[in-house]
């Protein structure tokens, strides 16, 4: 009989640990699913803020490049514009010069809006561009047309790949979240755009034309 009792009691008590285990098991898993939902949400925010993403990590280090570009830019304008036959053409140069200028500072700008030190990192097509830009000067003659025809097909290479550059920028800034820095990349955008329309109502007007008979 007392076995009975002994028995029936193991049994109440293996039964109770057995509870008391899965009551155990029930709350580390309910603690670590928590757990689990508060890691997705903290990835899920730093992936929408663009913080420490390959994808930010890309779009800072394409910063570098046109920041280089621009101020590079810079340095080649006042060089086209000395050499450019039509007074046309030379003030279109010049006037970008300031434009592009305004383009280095809202680079700078949004540097500051993702918190990183304005750097610059070596263009290799930028480079290339304004070499073959000074190359046009170097093979052409001075006070004809037909430089100018050269100056207006090599600045329009460097417009249009600031523009796909900023294009780029502008949408990947949005993916991230960096609403603001889109704007200003839109902008800069905007004004690539028009220099480039400006070069080609240039070209149109008379260069070519004037070129042809040279």
């Amino acid at each position: 009989m007392k076995d009975m009792k002994k028995e029936k009691s193991d049994r109440a008590t293996n039964s109770r640990g057995r509870s008391s285990d899965q009551g155990t098991e029930a709350k580390a898993s309910r603690k670590k699913s928590s757990s689990d939902e508060m890691d997705a949400e903290e990835t899920s925010e730093a992936e929408t803020s663009g913080e420490h993403t390959e994808l930010t990590e890309f779009f800072v280090d394409e910063l570098k490049d046109i920041y280089w570009a621009e101020k590079h830019l810079v340095k080649a304008l006042p060089k086209l514009a000395k050499a450019s036959t039509s007074e046309d053409l030379r003030s279109a140069f010049e006037d970008h010069l300031a434009v592009t200028e305004e383009h280095v500072s809202r680079l700078e700008e949004v540097f500051s809006i993702l918190e990183k030190k304005a750097v610059a990192k070596k263009c290799d097509a930028m480079a290339g561009l304004v070499e073959e830009a000074n190359g046009i000067v170097s093979e052409t003659d001075a006070g004809t047309m037909t430089r100018d025809v050269g100056l207006i097909f090599a600045a329009q290479k460097v417009e249009h790949y600031e523009m796909a550059t900023y294009g780029c920028l502008r949408t990947i800034a949005r993916v991230l979240g960096y609403e603001d820095a889109a704007a200003i990349l839109q902008t800069t955008l905007d004004e690539e755009g028009e220099a480039d329309k400006t070069l080609t109502a240039i070209a149109e007007s008379y260069v070519n034309e004037e070129a042809s008979k040279e």
